[in-house]
């Protein structure tokens, strides 16, 4: 049986394959290196979790297939001024169209509106989307290792590191886990989101995290809702989140975002 993951790569498959005609690849290389230099993501995350114990990825998204419409009214440049003032170390943009109402433009947006780094959310499946990536404005790529090999998978991150960008490599399972370990990976997603069926687990960052390799930073993606969320995956060792949903629902994003980063200790005097 097709699972959701399948329909979404078949669908981009199509979509790269019309980007690749309509725009050469030597064409897409003179945009990338016009493009300002890379803001350094992981380190932007180290440097969060070393002065406040905790580096939050804020996530930008219109929809997606789980949650449907997630703001009526979206707006990139305030949505990413709002997570800046309220304490995110890096942004990250969902540019899928079909599934997300995801757009280019909308993390070239978001870019140019704050100084933080941010992460291209998308369905990478061939290097001319990396090059692509970055002429648009991105300072990471993800590699959703449930949907590409070893193989496509290790081009998508050389040619990440040849733009200078960093490349987050997401897991949900032991066997993407172990995968991903061997490529060399040294920023590990793990997504408590089965891409497959879009339940969501928290026990997955508790499982995975300590198995991942000496050394690596562990982001916990996917149904990160309160302070107590994070602080379960704190438990585990973990001190980076991607949060977005929740987030965006708030009436006030960015006093949303401040109050999900509090101090354990504040939290408890403000109630």
């Amino acid at each position: 049986m097709s699972s959701v993951l399948d329909g979404i790569i078949a669908d981009k498959r199509n979509h790269v394959a019309k980007r690749k005609a309509a725009k050469l690849y030597s064409a897409l290389v003179v945009e990338a290196q016009a493009a300002s230099a890379p803001r350094g993501f992981a380190a932007s995350l180290t440097r969060a979790v070393s002065t406040t114990g905790t580096g939050l990825v804020a996530e930008i998204k219109k929809a997606s297939p789980s949650h449907g419409l997630i703001q009526k009214n979206f707006n990139p440049r305030a949505l990413a001024q709002a997570y800046a003032a309220g304490g995110a170390a890096c942004l990250s943009v969902l540019t899928d169209a079909k599934h997300f109402q995801g757009a280019d433009e909308f993390l070239t947006e978001v870019r140019a509106a704050v100084d933080l780094p941010v992460l291209r959310k998308d369905f990478l499946l061939d290097p001319y989307q990396v090059t692509e990536s970055r002429a648009i404005g991105a300072d990471c790529i993800l590699v959703i290792m449930a949907a590409v090999d070893d193989a496509v998978a290790t081009e998508l991150i050389d040619a990440a590191h040849h733009w200078h960008m960093d490349a987050i490599v997401e897991v949900h399972d032991d066997v993407e886990l172990d995968r991903a370990a061997k490529l060399g990976a040294n920023l590990f997603g793990i997504n408590n989101r089965n891409l497959k069926t879009l339940d969501v687990d928290l026990s997955t960052t508790a499982r995975l995290a300590p198995r991942a390799p000496a050394g690596a930073q562990v982001i916990s993606e996917s149904g990160l809702n309160t302070p107590a969320d994070l602080e379960r995956m704190r438990d585990t060792g973990v001190h980076r989140f991607l949060v977005g949903t929740s987030l965006m629902r708030s009436a006030d994003v960015a006093a949303a975002t401040a109050a999900l980063l509090a101090p354990v200790s504040l939290r408890a005097v403000g109630g």
